[in-house]
């Protein structure tokens, strides 16, 4: 029921005389706060309450005898009207602007009472009308258009004339829907019994065009209304029609109006009405007569009904009488009392007017209440619809969940009560479900928490948890009851147990991240749930229960799977290696060689377990498999590999593999790294306890133990034997003993004749290439062998002594010849002597060589013989002052050597003065012949500095990579820079040509 307190609908005196003395107020019209009225006199008078003007037109000029404004019409937007003047000299219908000072006659419709008009809401302009369907008293419809600027009608067209049944039409209203195909016209006219429908697309023309050929739809309510006062109105809410109300003889039709959608009627004609209703005008009489109302206005969900003097409103939805409105009148209209009433669609605003005043009927929202209306009803979409706040929600909510819950649908009732945020608490609801006791009570209580999960914040983590909890011990309750009710549950996929089952493990993914884990692992281990424990802990990423859940399975697949998943621990994958390999020992060697994160040195473990047990002959060796991939895809290092992979080799009948994989080099294009990355020491202790001959030769003589690797090569094959000595090259003393050690034993293992032992020797002795001589071998014969049997290989071997004795007496005879030819060169170069020419000059200084005077600075270290300085001559030809070409080697050198030549200088100075203090100055024959260490020092500094032509050597090929501005030059570079000048103040002359 709607609140009795509050007063939605409200009264108000809006101009006590507004008709300005031109007569009483006949009829009146209303659009954005626009009110038109029409007096006895014949008079418009426009009221614009929203600029606060007025004016009035009198449409009686030039008629006689007295006239009456029949109707008015006002568009929406309150700049349109139409009127209807009736008067003894017949009908006339004018149109007037609001910014026109007079109307225009329509002359097309002289004579015609015009009762209703529909505007086009969407389309209608202040400056033109468009489309207007006029609907007159003889039951016809015209379309008539005006444009302000035109100062007259565009046109007026009959559309439509009522042949089967002529009434006058006294109700119009028209909607448009734009469509791709077009504009769709829906009209609605009404006459006193009759309520007819159109709709079509394309002009009005041709839509009404369209009913000459079809039967036109229409509702038909016989009755009386007082003063023929039939109306029909739209509620217009956001520009559009929502839904319309006819004022009939049997009471108020009314109903939804559908533009959107197209619903065939039985005769193949479109109807946009919806949830038709007719409200019978005993309802609310209560057992009286019945007083039909005079005049109507419709708003959102109430009617408006004039009944006498007073305004009933009451509520379309529930049909109840809410309030009745009372009106206060002057003294000289209450006669007649309230005339009639018009609504304001723009404005929503509602008018009801007598003979003088107008009354304004404001609403205050009329639409607070409703939930209220909707829900005793029990129509809880709308009630839901219409609330305002979670509490009226929450009603709602509760009427609906208490009604289920009474009817025993549980799973419904759950489902309300979950949404029921205040007026119930949450303890109250679950009780209600306990305290039923029944398995149907237990799942709707299942589903109350799970919808109350939905409707909890994120924020109530607490409330989450513990509800979380409740809802899995329920699923876990209910799971366990299934089984004990179904046998064959577990084999039915299509049985309830199944469906729970997958519903549970969503919930179970749905709320991980909210669910305790320890507790909830705790309640299905507890349960016997095994597989569920296993999807959960999956779910919480606790890889290693999945994981040992799969092997114990037997499912080594399902288990590699959940270990190569990117946010499985690497640890697990080392954890689980030596179950896996021996639950499946190929799958688990293909995820390992799939994985590029393992470390094989961590895998050993399980390889050794795997490589423990027996397997058959022709079975693949899967441990092999992965190390030979670990040693030469993944190029691995690790010592521990190489000599696990080397012991799986030796214990194998076929030592090929062995082999192979001794004579790779892992380490070949390393720098400095070791060929090898197995322990050899292992390796040889391993070969000789698995008996594996040939490889231990290998060992043996990759760690240079060649004794040892022919000695026991002698023992497996001679041939392997002598390849083994062969490989010795850098070491021929070496060499000879190893093949000595091949010839013994290849001599005492003959067992022919004697004869043949020798040939076979001598044999020998050629595959040495000559290292072995017939005396290498000869002890190794029988003292009483006979020596006929080795005179051929005796007479080769003197004979080869003989060719080297020749060749070493020609090489010494070479050595002398080259030895004189030495020492003629030293006596040569003793008497070496250079001319030059008096006019030859210093390569460094440019001056003469052999000027003399005092000019010329003596160089440290040298004394002057005569009157020149000393100087130095090379086979090129360049000359150069001693001193000059010190200063210049010094210069180009680099600062080792110049240090070391200026120390050269500095002795050979210490040592003159020392001479002439000596001799006082004099130089004497002995102490000329006895000053040994200046001459050493004098020769090392001519070896320093004059070794070779300091213009032709290569002292100046290195000069070449020289800059030619050196870095300490900069300055002075920088002091040669043309820099440019300030030209500004510098005149410029023309030069005459």
């Amino acid at each position: 029921m709607m609140d009795q307190g509050r007063q939605v609908f409200a009264v108000d005196l809006l101009e006590r005389y507004a008709a300005k003395g031109r007569g009483v107020i006949t009829c009146m019209a209303a659009g954005n706060d626009v009110i038109v009225l029409g007096t006895s006199k014949g008079w418009v008078i426009r009221h614009d309450f929203g600029v606060g003007d007025s004016y009035d037109i009198d449409l009686s000029a030039g008629r006689p005898g007295e006239q009456s404004i029949h109707r008015v019409f006002v568009d929406p937007g309150g700049s349109h009207c139409i009127a209807t003047i009736v008067g003894s000299g017949g009908a006339d219908t004018f149109y007037t602007h609001a910014k026109w000072t007079k109307p225009r006659i329509l002359s097309r419709l002289k004579g015609l009472v015009v009762n209703a008009v529909a505007w086009n809401r969407q389309q209608i302009t202040e400056a033109s009308t468009r489309e207007v369907i006029l609907g007159t008293d003889n039951g016809h419809l015209y379309e008539i258009s005006v444009d302000e600027k035109d100062k007259r009608e565009k046109y007026i067209t009959p559309l439509f004339e009522l042949a089967e049944l002529p009434e006058a039409i006294m109700g119009l209203q028209m909607e448009t829907a734009i469509l791709s195909n077009g504009t769709r016209y829906y009209v609605m006219a009404v006459t006193p019994t009759r309520l007819y429908s159109f709709t079509g697309i394309g002009s009005l023309e041709t839509v009404f065009a369209s009913y000459l050929d079809r039967a036109v739809h229409f509702m038909e309510l016989p009755g009386e209304i007082p003063n023929r006062q039939v109306e029909l109105h739209f509620f217009i809410k956001q520009r559009r029609a929502v839904h319309f109300a006819w004022l009939s003889g049997a009471g108020i039709y009314h109903g939804g109006l559908n533009f959107g959608a197209q619903h065939s009627s039985p005769n193949g004609d479109e109807n946009f009405v919806e949830n038709k209703a007719l409200l019978d005008y005993t309802t609310w009489s209560n057992g009286a007569e019945v007083v039909k109302p005079s005049s109507m206005a419709v708003s959102e969900f109430h009617f408006l009904l004039l009944i006498g003097n007073k305004v009933k409103v009451v509520n379309r939805i529930s049909e109840q009488i809410i309030e009745e409105l009372q009106f206060d009148q002057a003294s000289d209209s209450s006669s007649r009392g309230i005339i009639g009433l018009c609504s304001d669609a723009t404005a929503g605003l509602f008018y009801a007017y007598d003979q003088n005043s107008i009354f304004q009927v404001s609403v205050n929202d009329e639409g607070q209440d409703m939930w209220k209306v909707y829900l005793d009803m029990k129509e809880y979409a709308a009630a839901l619809a219409n609330s305002r706040d979670p509490l009226q929600r929450d009603q709602v909510y509760l009427v609906q969940a208490e009604a289920a819950f009474t009817s025993r649908d549980f799973l419904r009732a759950a489902s309300f009560y979950a949404k029921i945020n205040y007026i119930l608490s949450f303890e109250e609801i679950t009780l209600k479900f306990i305290s039923v006791n029944e398995q149907a009570s237990a799942d709707a209580l299942r589903t109350f928490l799970l919808r109350k999960l939905d409707n909890l914040a994120k924020d109530d983590k607490c409330q989450i948890t513990m509800i979380s909890t409740w809802v899995t011990e329920l699923y876990l309750d209910k799971i366990n009851r299934l089984l004990l009710e179904d046998d064959t549950a577990l084999e039915n996929r299509n049985s309830e147990y199944q469906s729970i089952i997958k519903e549970f493990r969503a919930f179970l993914c749905d709320c991980k991240d909210v669910l305790d884990e320890v507790t909830t692992m705790r309640l299905l281990e507890s349960c016997g749930r095994v597989e569920e424990l296993v999807y959960f802990a999956s779910l919480k990423e606790q890889y290693e229960i999945v994981v040992h859940y799969y092997i114990q399975q037997g499912e080594a697949k399902k288990a590699l799977e959940v270990l190569r998943k990117p946010a499985v621990p690497i640890d697990l994958q080392y954890k689980f290696a030596p179950d896996l390999i021996t639950l499946d020992a190929y799958e688990t060697v293909e995820s390992w060689m799939a994985s590029n994160n393992l470390n094989p040195r961590k895998l050993i473990p399980a390889m050794m377990r795997y490589s423990s047990e027996p397997h058959a002959k022709n079975e693949t060796h899967e441990v092999i498999k992965y190390l030979e991939f670990c040693v030469h895809r993944l190029h691995n290092e690790d010592p521990g590999i190489h000599n696990l992979l080397l012991s799986l080799y030796a214990k194998q009948e076929d030592d090929s593999s062995l082999l192979r994989f001794l004579q790779c080099k892992f380490g070949k294009g390393r720098e400095n790294g070791p060929d090898f990355f197995y322990d050899p020491k292992y390796a040889l202790r391993l070969c000789l306890k698995e008996k594996r001959m040939r490889a231990c030769v290998h060992i043996y003589s990759m760690m240079s133990m060649h004794e040892e690797a022919v000695a026991l090569a002698l023992q497996v094959d001679p041939e392997l034997a002598m390849a083994e000595a062969d490989k010795v090259e850098d070491d021929e003393d070496l060499r000879k003993k190893l093949w000595l050690m091949v010839a013994k034993h290849v001599i005492e293992q003959e067992k022919g004749t004697k004869r043949e032992n020798i040939r076979k020797a001598i044999a020998f002795l050629k595959e040495t290439d000559g290292l072995l001589k017939i005396e290498d071998i000869l002890p190794f014969f029988p003292d009483f062998a006979l020596i006929d049997d080795f005179k051929e290989a005796i007479c080769s071997s003197l004979e080869d002594y003989n060719r080297q004795i020749e060749q070493l007496k020609q090489e010494m005879n070479d050595a002398t010849h080259g030895a004189d030819n030495i020492r003629n060169d030293i006596s040569a170069l003793a008497q070496r002597y250079a001319v030059i020419d008096r006019d030859e000059e210093c390569g460094v200084c440019r001056r003469k060589i052999l000027a003399v005077g005092g000019d010329y600075r003596m160089a440290r270290g040298y004394t002057a013989v005569g009157p020149m300085a000393p100087f130095y001559v090379f086979p090129c030809g360049h000359a150069f002052h001693a001193h000059c070409l010190i200063a210049h080697v010094t210069r180009c050198t680099n600062e080792s050597q110049a240090e070391y030549i200026l120390d050269l200088q500095k002795q050979l100075t210490l040592l003159g003065s020392e001479a002439r203090r000596e001799s006082n100055g004099g130089m004497t024959d002995e102490s000329i012949t006895s000053i040994n260490p200046a001459d050493k020092l004098r020769s090392q500094l001519d070896d320093a500095v004059a070794s070779e032509c300091p213009f032709c050597g290569d002292l100046m090929i290195r000069e070449i990579s020289l800059p030619f501005i050196l870095p300490e030059e900069a300055q002075q570079v920088t002091s040669w820079e043309i820099k440019p000048q300030n030209l500004g103040n510098q005149r410029s002359f023309s030069l005459p040509v």
